[in-house]
């Protein structure tokens, strides 16, 4: 019962980190510039956080070492949100969010050149799957995808590998994890009304339905996923929960596809086939290898 549990709940987790697009587009095309958006999703997800610790008797308190670690990681984030609402300016959205979904790809080559982990024929052959995935991914029926958005969404990429690995550090692992996820959208709130004080100002919310996309944002693709995330992992363990979350670009693709019209062909449909086959290859071979 608990395993059923457990996949229903990575299941809502990967459902809604793929909701991302549905809140954020609209807001994009009404004016509102990126800072500003990222500005009220960490505000508005610090406030709904900090209400579930509070009832859920969470304590607060970190070390001086936890805080630095925890801004270095809300930087992280700033600049992976960032890059990846920046790139739906220019590729379509299921394409953005399938590209960012080859960070655990990413992450288990960090892992290789950083921390000297055994470099696998499977990793090899799911690097050489990725790489042929994304080509088809940047190669439309209309020519080649912008460079811009290329290179914005991966950026992500490495951001949020960087990411994944810091939340290893034995300084964090003793944290509750919705203490952890607090305070990096703490962070990350100051460092966007930074960021958006510095450059396009922080914008007001424009009308009623940017509000509640604001408040979607937040709630569904922010807070519900990452504690879904958390209940996830408790339930059904790290592997399928991982293996689950290549739901999300398949959610955003629809997204972009049936709600935003974007283009979705054959080169499409089979770069996003063979970067969710090279992430669930990298995720069990790093469970074999786990044993």
């Amino acid at each position: 019962m608990n395993k059923t549990k457990g996949i229903a709940l990575a299941l809502i987790s990967s459902g809604t980190f793929g909701l991302i697009a549905l809140f954020s587009i609209p807001l994009l095309k009404v004016g509102m510039h990126a800072p500003s958006i990222l500005f009220y999703r960490c505000v508005f997800a610090t406030v709904v956080l900090g209400v579930i610790c509070l009832v859920r008797k969470k304590e607060f308190r970190i070390s001086p070492k936890a805080a630095t670690l925890l801004f270095f990681l809300g930087m992280l984030y700033t600049i992976t949100a960032m890059g990846l609402i920046y790139s739906y300016n220019f590729i379509s959205s299921g394409v953005s969010t399938t590209i960012h979904f080859l960070y655990p790809v990413s992450v288990a080559c960090m892992m290789i050149i950083f921390y000297k982990e055994k470099l696998s024929r499977n990793l090899l052959f799911a690097a050489v799957l990725s790489l042929t995935g994304v080509a088809l991914l940047c190669w439309s029926d209309t020519g080649f995808i912008s460079t811009k958005g290329l290179l914005a969404v991966l950026m992500t990429v490495f951001t949020y590998s960087v990411y994944i690995v810091e939340l290893n550090k034995p300084e964090l692992k003793k944290l509750e994890p919705e203490i952890i996820t607090f305070y990096v959208m703490l962070f990350g709130g100051f460092i966007f009304s930074v960021f958006s004080y510095s450059t396009t100002g922080i914008e007001l919310i424009p009308d009623t339905s940017s509000l509640l996309n604001l408040i979607g944002l937040a709630l569904f693709a922010t807070v519900l996923s990452n504690l879904t995330l958390v209940a996830a992992v408790k339930h059904a363990g790290s592997t399928i929960t991982s293996i689950l979350g290549s739901l999300e670009p398949v959610v955003a693709t629809m997204i972009g596809v049936f709600h935003f019209s974007e283009p979705f062909g054959w080169n499409s449909l089979i770069g996003l086939l063979l970067i969710i086959g090279a992430v669930t290859l990298v995720i069990l071979t790093n469970k074999e290898q786990a044993k």
